[in-house]
This record gives C-alpha cells, sequence and structure tokens, in this order.
C-alpha cells in the first residue's frame, strides 16, 4: 500500500521553506523519524523526518523549490507494515491507522493547539464537488439577484454580500481586515474565523495570490520600480528567505501594533567595574559577561515586576494572555538576517549560567544552527546595538509580543551629582510597546525600574 508524505507544520507563522536538500532517492529503504529533507525557513534549516518507514516509491520535492504546508514530499511503499503497533482488530477492520506528525515539530506556545499535517489540506469532499451541486444551494434566491451589468467583476470589485456570522465579521474589524477581501477555504461555505485569522497572517497580497482569477499584486503594491539602468548598471540579489520573511513579519507587526517608544538612560559606572571584575571569572566556565547578558538578567526579573510587560494579545477573544515563565529573546545580527533565538526560564538561572548559553546560542544562530525551539515561545526580545553605534532608535515589537527593548552605545557623559558634575556612562535604552496593552506611564516606570536595577544591582536581591 502507499502513503503520501507531506509537509508537516513546523510552527507558529511557518507554512513553507526552500527545500536545500533531498536526503533520500527511489527505492531506498527508510526507517521512522528518518529525516528524507532537508528545509530551509525563515528561522532555520532543519531536516524534515518521515513519520513511517517503507520504501520510497517516489520522490516529488526537488531541490531548490519551495514547499508548503500540505504539499506532497514523497511516496512510501509498505509503509502500513512498518507502522508503530497495529490497533485493536475492531479498528483495523474499520479504516487503516492515520499517520502521527513528527512530535518534534510543534506549535509555539502562544498558537494553541496543533493540528496534523493531514488537517491543512482543505477537506476532498468540498474540494470535489461538482459546479451544479454548488448552483443548486445560492447564498440568495435567484430573483434577488443584480442584472448582469449590475454584476461585480470578480477581479476588481467587492461582492455585494459576504456569508460570514456576527462573530466573524466582529473579529475582522477588531484586527483591521476588510471581510470582503477575504476569501473561504472552501468554495461555497461560509467565511470562518479561521479564514479572517490566516488571511491577516499571510497578508493581503499573499490572499489575494492564492485566489483563482486575482493576478498577484507587486510588492511595491501595484506601484511598477523605475528603469533604474537609465541611469547606470545596477545588480539584483534575491532575497535570502530569511530576509523576505523578517520583512513580511515586521511589516505586519508595524500596520496591527499601535507602537510608542520610550527613551532613558541608566548609569552602568559600577556595573561596568563590576562586569570587568568578574568578566575572567565567567570566562573561566565558558561564557563572555556581557552587557546583554546582564540584561537579559535584569529583563527577567522586570518582566516578574511589571507582568503586563509579559502578555500577548488574543483578539479573537478579546483577551490579554498573562505568561507565568521567563524566556527572553536576543537579536542576533547573521550575514542571512536578523534571527531572535531565546533563552528559556531565565528567571531560575544564575548570570554564569546565561553568559554561557548566550555565547552559543549566537554562536548556532550565525551558523545556521538554531533549533526551532530556540525561536519559538520568546516573552520580550532584547536588541543591543550598542556594539556598532547611535544614540537612541525605535525597534519594532516582535509579534505575538508586546514589548522590545533597544539598547544604543554606552558613553560617558557630564553628570550633575551633589554641586558639580562628574563623568558617568550612561546606556541609552529605547523601550518600543503595544499601546493596545501597555500605556505610557507604564513603560516610563517600567524603564526607569530597568535603570534603576542596572544602577544598583543589589534591588534584584531585595524584590526577587
Amino acid at each position: 500500500m502507499a502513503t503520501t508524505f507531506t509537509l508537516p507544520e513546523l510552527g507558529e507563522n511557518i507554512e513553507s521553506g526552500i527545500i536545500t536538500a533531498v536526503l533520500v532517492a527511489v527505492g531506498d529503504t527508510i526507517e521512522k523519524d528518518q529525516p528524507v529533507i532537508e528545509l530551509e525557513t525563515d528561522k532555520a534549516v532543519i531536516e524534515v523526518p518521515c513519520p513511517e518507514a517503507g520504501t520510497v516509491a517516489e520522490i516529488r520535492a526537488k531541490e531548490g523549490e519551495t514547499l508548503r504546508v500540505g504539499e506532497v514530499i514523497l511516496v512510501i511503499n509498505g509503509a502500513v507494515a512498518a507502522a508503530p503497533p497495529p490497533p485493536p482488530p475492531a479498528e483495523d477492520t474499520h479504516a487503516p491507522p492515520k499517520p502521527e506528525p513528527p512530535v518534534r515539530y510543534i506549535a509555539e506556545e502562544e498558537a494553541g493547539a496543533i493540528r496534523p499535517a493531514e488537517e491543512a489540506a482543505p477537506p476532498e469532499p468540498e474540494a470535489v464537488k461538482a459546479p451544479a451541486a454548488m448552483a443548486e444551494e445560492p447564498s440568495e434566491p435567484l430573483p434577488e439577484q443584480p442584472p448582469p451589468e449590475r454584476m461585480p467583476a470578480p477581479t476588481t470589485k467587492k461582492p455585494q454580500t459576504v456569508r460570514a456570522a456576527p462573530s466573524v465579521r466582529r473579529l475582522a474589524r477588531e484586527i483591521g481586515v476588510d471581510i470582503y477581501e477575504v476569501h473561504p477555504s472552501t468554495p461555497g461555505a461560509a467565511i470562518t474565523a479561521d479564514d479572517v485569522k490566516a488571511y491577516a497572517r499571510r497578508g493581503r497580497d499573499s490572499a489575494v495570490r492564492e485566489t483563482p482569477g486575482i493576478a498577484p499584486k507587486r510588492a511595491t503594491d501595484g506601484l511598477p520600480l523605475p528603469n533604474f539602468e537609465r541611469w547606470g548598471s545596477v545588480t539584483r540579489e534575491k532575497m535570502t528567505t530569511v530576509r523576505r520573511i523578517t520583512g513580511e513579519r515586521m511589516a505586519r507587526a508595524w500596520n496591527t501594533i499601535p507602537h510608542v517608544t520610550h527613551n532613558d538612560k541608566a548609569d552602568i559606572t559600577e556595573l561596568e567595574k563590576f562586569r570587568k571584575q568578574y568578566g575572567p571569572q565567567v570566562q573561566a566556565a565558558g561564557g563572555k559577561l556581557t552587557a546583554t547578558a546582564l540584561l537579559v538578567k535584569v529583563l527577567a526579573q522586570g518582566l516578574k515586576r511589571f507582568p503586563q510587560f509579559n502578555t500577548s494579545v488574543d483578539t479573537a477573544n478579546s483577551e490579554i494572555v498573562y505568561k507565568e515563565f521567563y524566556n527572553i529573546g536576543v537579536a542576533v545580527d547573521t550575514e542571512w538576517g536578523l534571527l531572535v533565538p531565546n533563552i528559556k526560564n531565565v528567571d531560575s538561572k544564575s548570570l554564569i549560567d546565561i553568559a554561557i548559553e548566550l555565547t552559543g546560542l549566537s554562536e548556532r544562530a550565525r551558523n545556521r544552527k538554531t533549533t526551532l525551539d530556540e525561536l519559538q515561545g520568546s516573552c520580550i526580545t532584547l536588541t543591543n546595538l550598542g556594539g556598532i553605534g547611535g544614540t537612541d532608535f525605535s525597534p519594532i515589537v516582535n509579534l505575538p509580543e508586546v514589548a522590545v527593548l533597544g539598547v544604543s552605545r554606552s558613553r560617558v557623559e557630564a553628570v550633575y551629582i551633589d554641586g558639580e558634575f562628574v563623568p558617568r556612562t550612561l546606556m541609552p535604552l529605547s523601550l518600543s510597546y503595544d499601546h493596545r496593552v501597555i500605556d505610557g506611564a507604564d513603560a516610563a516606570r517600567f524603564t526607569r525600574w530597568l535603570c534603576e536595577a542596572l544602577e544598583q544591582p543589589m534591588l534584584l536581591f531585595l524584590e526577587d
């Protein structure tokens, strides 16, 4: 019996990837959970395992192609015989066992329930429904339909009516989606909340591209680029997957979240003395005592002190999700683009542990060895540009988080203390936040607390 293996869901917002290598050939005998392709996503390069054993009969995935969730990778013969222990005879006579999705690829904590790969494909009965059968169930009586000259053009105008429940329409309004531009996943059916969410995730251009009969728009919203060759020679370079998806997500975050940035400065004169004094001890343990490592530890304590910064917005249910774990994401600059791996459970780790883990995390990100688990589940992001320069900037919140802390280069400035100016080392902090959850006063208190914690680290012991 032949079984098709499709690309399973790999995580929240990961809808496709580029095949960088096919690891098996036709005729090969593979074992359960054996990797069969290598896939480059916007997050990392990963190996995709097949959940069943058998003999490879056909390979439909080709190196260099883009593979979407639910598309067929290969066909396996004899998969049922090599499957996990068979079900009871009563169940075996009714239907063959379904393949299980690989457990290593799970959605983020924020994504909720996990769906098997089979559910990613549209239901077959609806897909093969005959046009005549669909015509027998019009959404409105035929006599009330407008005359042909008033019928909306399928490629340019909005439909006269939309089949959607009031709750679905309310969800579309709340997240800024035009319900008339959403198409149901099942032809002829009503628009569901999942359709609205999928449209919002993909963005308008992706939704148009997936609708038959509608031409996709350019990335420049339909405005063609000028012919730059008129003024001189140019060179074109294909965007990396990381760069392309990062751009799409940042645009989505900017359009969804009402951003505000609050700036402050922390006096880290004494902290720098501490860092230089104990740096060799941390280095001997295998890490590096950087300002980033110190900020990661302080941020975790800050989330405990100000729980509204450790949340996510659930627009579908009009709820704020408060998290009781403390994972800190750290932006890493790589030659492929920006990656944000995170350190899990920072509140339970020592500063030396954090410094060691941060060193390894950064190295894996630059070598494209970061795992999906390291790229999921972050509560807040830290982006430190101090090693490059600048006085301040406005970082973009990384959905589904509600805040991001930006750090610029520290510098010695004259500070008026006790009647005289004295040289002090000041670190600029820029906190961008989601104004749907966080008010300006909250941001000011949170940033000031961070500054005081960096200036007087003993405060952490008083409040921990």
